[in-house]
């Protein structure tokens, strides 16, 4: 296959500026700036600008002028029409109708009225996603005051009969709302047809700017504000209006009216070729949605035994949306495909293509092609050829949709399953399960016990090399943490023979015999089995004395808390799989996973250490916790003396935090006190899920300071005390 160039196959999500909107803003990016409510020249051109954009809209939606109220987006007008009406008509009644398929931001407001003490109704839909107006009927009672049921689904492209609804509305005095940010731009949307009170429609799903929306409000309809100002936009929505933005929305409008037919046309016919394209080749997949009252753009199509995030991982030029996730633990079918009741075989499967104005009859070709040739290769027993022939040009983390130790079971999974499994009996076994070590101990002599560990997981890192020897020091790193040396490895081997070539597992296993050098043993074996995605680890036996092992559940109040890494591996992978880390942070991730903990154990030898554990994929606080529960003490972390790496706080900031990171927050909220100036960001950044993490090491006061000397001397300059072991309290961690 010789595609080259992206394919953008996700319009649904967003729209780029038609070249003829982006024209029609720059007068008002480079001259006319004035404010619409100056009475000079400066402003009344602005102001003129205004209200030509409310004209082109009007005209678009087939209303009054005075009946356009411009938004920051679909989600405000869709927060302003469900708050508004709930609370101008609460005298009147406390109920609310919408269906189970809405769109988040009809869902949250949905939630959040709820908690205010109004009653919502979820309305189910059929298989093809309709919401049946019988059921509209039957929900209405003597005290609902709105419906609001999407014009068209954004997942499967569904339209729902809103004019019916409405009439059913109307009979008894009931306010209703679509939000029709999908169906704006692709199927003719007028009020007059559709009988609504309110309408809701975004920017940027019709080729206009992001950040600029409408809610079209019916003469007569009250509505509570949701912004509270001065008196712009009719004194409906205070605040300076967007007049860039405003312009671009206005023209992107106007194009609509003058071409709606053409665009509708294009966006079927490539939308219908891509359908016959992959149905022709996967007669077992299966198309979400209505067959007939369907957007013309929009292929919710599922393929049974497959997960979304793989496939999608596995497309190298074309952009889509998955209607599913796959975790290690768990399957996050989407909210719609669950109301459709899309078999989970089939719904796990599902990914979302939407075309558009630019799409090309040649991109819908090349797509068709990598997508096909992407399935085949993800099928069972497939006998395809791997697409990428030279190791250079893999890039690891694509090949997932785990990274490292944060795609681990949850903690409150692991936890109930180790609690149903049986102790051991043996008097040899000195470290069990019984606690959460990091490895077990068993006795053979008075002076030798063995140590056992295994680790393994998926790429965190793009080359294959450095991600063999992430793993590979990963997995030493339990050995370490018990005071132990190790002696050999065994290598845990799943690679997707049928995905990626062998050469690349070559340097996989080359990568952790680097590491297995370094720490001065032989890798002398191991297990391989085909799968879906790569993953790698050791199985490490170690040997230490059975009076100096270390445990994670002996610490002593009065102890002093030692971390020898940065904090934020997590993070980083995750900005890393998404394209978003330059070189030389990437540089300085590889290097911190990579560091063995061999230097720090060896210095731990000559302390009087009274516990210890690496941090891995339960973080920092969820490992601390660990060690607190097992010793029967608690804790105090300082933030500010806590190691993190470059722009973890910039990156989660931006969003760019790992499943496993949440599910880390979760488990340790409880048990854990924040001091109020620590913000959530911040509050993350202790969960985050680590792979190839440092040494948390607990040690009496007196010995400390020295230790941090000593472990400096060695190159570990990101060591820090970062707190101090308490005596047992209800709160087990206080961060402050």
């Amino acid at each position: 296959m010789n595609v080259k160039n992206p394919i953008y196959l996700d319009y649904n999500a967003t729209t780029p500026l038609d070249s003829a909107v982006a024209e029609a803003m720059l007068p008002y990016i480079h001259h006319i700036f004035g404010n619409p409510s100056s009475s000079h020249s400066f402003g009344v051109s602005a102001r003129q600008a205004v209200e030509k954009a409310r004209q082109q809209v009007a005209g678009l939606l087939g209303c009054e002028i005075d009946e356009i109220i411009f938004t920051s987006g679909g989600s405000e007008s869709n927060n302003y029409a469900l708050k508004g009406v709930a609370f101008a008509y609460r005298q009147k009644g406390n109920h609310i109708i919408t269906s189970q398929i809405e769109h988040p931001a009809i869902l949250e407001v949905c939630r959040y009225l709820e908690e205010k003490g109004f009653r919502v109704t979820y309305l189910p839909v059929d298989s093809e996603g309709l919401v049946d107006p019988a059921q509209v009927e039957k929900a209405i009672n003597s005290q609902t005051i709105l419906i609001s049921i999407m014009h068209a689904n954004n997942e499967v492209g569904t339209i729902q009969p809103i004019q019916e609804i409405s009439r059913l509305a109307h009979k008894k005095g009931i306010v209703v709302h679509t939000d029709a940010a999908q169906s704006v731009g692709k199927i003719p949307v007028r009020v007059a047809e559709l009988e609504v009170d309110l309408l809701s429609i975004a920017g940027h799903k019709f080729y206009a700017p992001k950040g600029v929306g409408v809610l079209y409000k019916r003469h007569g309809v009250k509505l509570e504000k949701l912004i509270h100002g001065a008196g712009q936009e009719m004194e409906q929505r205070a605040g300076t209006e967007n007049v860039i933005e405003i312009v671009g929305l206005g023209a992107a409008a106007q194009l609509i009216t003058d071409h709606l037919s053409e665009y509708r046309l294009h966006m079927q016919k490539t939308r219908d070729l891509l359908e016959q394209k992959l149905k022709q080749e996967f007669p077992a997949c299966r198309v979400n949605g209505h067959s007939q009252k369907r957007l013309p753009n929009t292929l919710s199509i599922s393929f049974p035994g497959l997960e979304a995030n793989t496939i999608l991982s596995q497309l190298t030029t074309v952009a889509a949306s998955a209607g599913a996730a796959c975790h290690s633990d768990r399957i996050d079918v989407s909210h719609v495909l669950s109301a459709m009741k899309v078999p989970l075989e089939y719904a796990m499967g599902t990914i979302r293509l939407s075309t558009g104005r630019m799409t090309t009859l040649q991109e819908i070709e090349d797509a068709a092609q990598e997508i096909s040739q992407v399935i085949q290769q993800l099928s069972p027993q497939s006998t395809e050829p791997v697409m990428v022939v030279d190791v250079k040009e893999v890039k690891l983390t694509q090949f997932t949709h785990g990274l490292g130790c944060a795609c681990k079971l949850r903690p409150q999974v692991l936890e109930e399953v180790l609690k149903k499994l049986p102790r051991a009996g043996d008097a040899h076994v000195l470290v069990g399960i019984e606690t959460s070590d990091d490895a077990s101990a068993y006795q053979i002599d008075s002076q030798t016990a063995i140590l056992q560990t295994v680790d393994f997981f998926t790429p965190v890192v793009d080359d294959p090399f450095h991600f063999g020897a992430i793993a590979a020091t990963n997995s030493l790193s339990d050995i370490y943490a018990m005071g132990g040396k190790p002696l050999f490895a065994l290598n845990i081997v799943g690679f997707p023979s049928n995905r990626l070539p062998v050469s690349v597992l070559e340097k996989i296993l080359e990568g952790a015999q680097s590491k297995a050098a370094e720490a001065g043993i032989s890798i002398i074996g191991g297990h391989t089995v085909d799968d879906t995605e790569p993953k790698f680890g050791l199985a490490v036996t170690g040997i230490v004395h059975p009076m100096k092992i270390l445990r994670n559940s002996t610490a002593k109040e009065g102890d002093m808390l030692i971390l020898t890494k940065p904090l934020g591996t997590g993070i980083l992978s995750t900005a890393l799989k998404r394209g978003m880390l330059d070189s030389s942070i990437e540089t300085v991730l590889i290097n911190t996973m990579s560091l063995l903990n061999k230097s720090a154990a060896e210095i731990m030898e000559e302390y009087p250490v009274s516990a210890c554990t690496d941090v891995t994929g339960f973080g920092l606080l969820g490992h601390l916790l660990e060690m607190m529960n097992g010793s029967g003490t608690s804790a105090i972390i300082y933030y500010k003396n806590i190691p993190f790496l470059p722009k973890v706080l910039s990156f989660i900031t931006a969003g760019v935090i790992p499943g496993g990171t949440r599910d880390n927050f979760e488990f340790t909220r409880p048990y854990v006190g924040y001091a109020a100036e620590i913000t959530e960001n911040q509050q993350l950044l202790l969960n985050d899920a680590q792979t190839s993490g440092g040494l948390l090491i607990s040690i009496p006061a007196d010995k400390a300071e020295n230790m941090l000397k000593k472990l400096h001397s060695v190159h570990l300059t990101e060591a820090r005390i970062i707190g101090q072991v308490k005596t047992n309290d209800v709160i087990k961690i206080k961060v402050q």
